[in-house]
C-alpha cells in the first residue's frame, strides 16, 4: 500500500479517508493543517500536525498528499494548498472510484477527487485538481480544466470545454459544444445553453448572467 497523508480537517478530509482506505492503493496515515488553524492533536484517530513541518513526521520519499477542501474562493484555496505541497517535494494522489463509469485509458491530473456513478464517456480529459461529486454525466471530447468542482447530477454534455475554477451546482444542464468561461459560477438548476463569459454567476432554466462579478468578489 502507498502512504498517504490528508490535507484537511472537515466532511471532505473525512470522506477522503474513507475513499482512500477503501477503495484505492493507498492508506491513510495521518492528517495536517495549516498552524494557525490546527486545535487538536488527532482527527479521525490518526494524528494531526502543522503542514508546515510535515517534512519532520511524513518523508517525501514515502508518503504523497491529498489536498481535502471544497471550492472555497472558486477553488483557489485548494489549488494554492496543492502548489504548496509539490513545492514541498510531495507527490500528489489522486481518487477514482471503482464504481465510476470509466474506460482503460482515462486519465486525471493530481488531486482529482472522482465519486462513485460518474459516467465519464471516451475522450474526456479531466486535468489537475476537478472535484467530480457523485452521480455526473461527462459527455464525449468534453475537457474539465484544472481546479473545478463539479457536483452531484450534472449533464455534461459532448464536446463542452468547463474553463478553470469553475463551480457547477446539483442538477445544471449544459449543452453539448459549449465553452464555460473560468471562474464560472453555475448555481443549481441552471440550464446553460450558450457559452458563458468568465468570472460570471450563471442562475435559472434557461439562464441569466448576474453581472459585475470580479475575480477579487467570488467567496465560495
Amino acid at each position: 500500500m502507498k502512504k498517504l497523508v490528508i490535507f484537511g480537517v472537515g466532511d471532505i478530509a473525512e470522506l477522503a479517508l474513507f475513499y482512500f482506505n477503501n477503495d484505492s492503493e493507498y492508506s491513510v496515515e495521518g492528517f495536517c493543517l495549516d498552524k494557525k488553524f490546527r486545535e487538536e492533536d488527532e482527527f479521525c484517530g490518526l494524528p494531526l500536525i502543522d503542514f508546515e513541518n510535515i517534512q519532520q513526521s511524513y518523508n517525501n520519499n514515502d508518503y504523497s498528499v491529498f489536498v481535502a477542501l471544497s471550492y472555497t474562493q472558486m477553488n483557489d484555496l485548494r489549488s494554492n494548498k496543492v502548489a504548496e505541497a509539490k513545492l514541498k517535494g510531495y507527490k500528489i494522489a489522486s481518487y477514482v472510484s471503482s464504481r465510476a463509469s470509466t474506460f482503460s485509458d482515462f486519465k486525471c491530473g493530481d488531486n482529482c477527487f472522482i465519486l462513485e456513478n460518474n459516467t465519464i464517456q471516451p475522450f474526456v480529459k479531466v486535468g489537475e485538481n476537478v472535484t467530480l461529486w457523485s452521480g455526473n454525466h461527462i459527455g464525449h471530447h468534453s475537457v474539465i480544466n484544472n481546479n473545478c468542482f463539479i457536483s452531484s447530477h450534472v449533464v455534461i454534455s459532448g464536446g463542452v470545454t468547463v474553463g478553470e475554477n469553475s463551480f457547477i451546482g446539483v442538477n445544471a444542464t449544459i449543452n453539448d459544444h459549449l465553452k464555460i468561461g473560468e471562474y464560472s459560477l453555475i448555481a443549481s438548476g441552471a440550464l446553460i445553453n450558450k457559452d458563458t463569459d468568465s468570472y460570471g454567476v450563471y442562475i435559472g432554466a434557461p439562464f441569466k448572467k448576474r453581472d459585475g462579478l470580479k475575480s477579487t468578489e467570488i467567496k465560495l
